[in-house]
């Protein structure tokens, strides 16, 4: 198992799992509600970014990290886990007001259709805000951006340059969608990509588009998703956190939150077909 890890702000994640969810906002405010979330996404910035050429063509670099994602995906899809993901509304204190935390498993039927079962759901305390079936769809469908060979054709991807994180040599890309289309979700941000393995190891961006219809507001915040060598060359994600301020016409209303993964375990295997061969006798 390759064991490169690299450091998450003053911290190292090892041993805890998480992944990336981030959701839109319901919040009270005068007549009815309104979703919302944050502002557009701000670049991580080109500090400690260098501009050196690649090793290889940029496309052919894309292609390659397209065709690892791929596997990941495939792999990953025969993970069980735990998942504990929790927001907050924090006051001008920079103090917690109010608290929504559910924890649940994500796990294979007898018949091996995946699900989840919600284990731990304390009453929410949340006051200024609530979850929409948005945010639930959201956390499961765009968050944990894969950026597949089948996606790839959506998106305009920029090479920036090279930067080292922590042990890890990295390719930089700003990724963006080139159309936005109707009832469709879509990362926007910046994504580290592995120059050994060819896989994503870290996401920084927001969910778009934000939506204002309808006398709502439906806005995302900014996330940054880690992700961790678990399972030979896939890169799986281990840790989000979110800490933003979600602006609508009323005001701002400052969130955190965290997701976190555990107990990664494999329940299935990953059939690889490929061509027929001759044996001789």
């Amino acid at each position: 198992m390759n064991s490169r890890r690299f450091a998450i702000a003053a911290g190292r994640v090892s041993a805890v799992i998480g992944i990336l969810l981030v959701s839109s906002i319901v919040v009270a405010a005068g007549q009815g509600t309104l979703e919302v979330g944050a502002s557009q996404t701000a670049q991580s910035g080109t500090a400690g970014i260098s501009d050196k050429a690649p090793s290889l063509p940029v496309e052919q670099i894309i292609q390659k990290f397209a065709e690892r994602e791929d596997e990941f995906k495939k792999e990953r899809d025969n993970y069980t886990y735990t998942q504990t993901f929790v927001i907050q509304t924090i006051d001008a204190n920079d103090q917690p007001d109010g608290e929504y935390r559910m924890t649940s498993d994500i796990i294979f039927t007898p018949d091996g259709k995946r699900t989840e079962h919600v284990t731990d759901a304390p009453p929410p305390t949340l006051q200024r805000i609530q979850l929409s079936q948005q945010d639930l769809d959201d956390l499961e469908h765009v968050q944990p951006f894969v950026l597949t060979t089948a996606a790839l054709p959506k998106y305009n991807v920029k090479y920036i340059g090279r930067q080292q994180l922590d042990e890890i040599s990295t390719y930089v890309f700003d990724v963006g969608p080139k159309t936005l289309e109707k009832n469709q979700r879509y990362f926007q941000g910046r994504v580290w990509v592995d120059d050994a393995d060819m896989e994503i190891v870290k996401t920084d961006g927001k969910a778009v588009p934000d939506i204002k219809k309808h006398g709502q507001e439906n806005v995302f915040p900014r996330f940054e998703t880690y992700r961790e060598n678990i399972e030979g060359h896939y890169w799986f994600p281990t840790y989000t956190r979110s800490d933003d301020v979600l602006q609508f016409s009323t005001g701002g209303v400052h969130i955190r939150m965290t997701v976190k993964y555990a107990n990664y375990k494999r329940f299935g295997s990953t059939i690889k077909i490929g061509p027929a061969t001759q044996i001789k006798q």
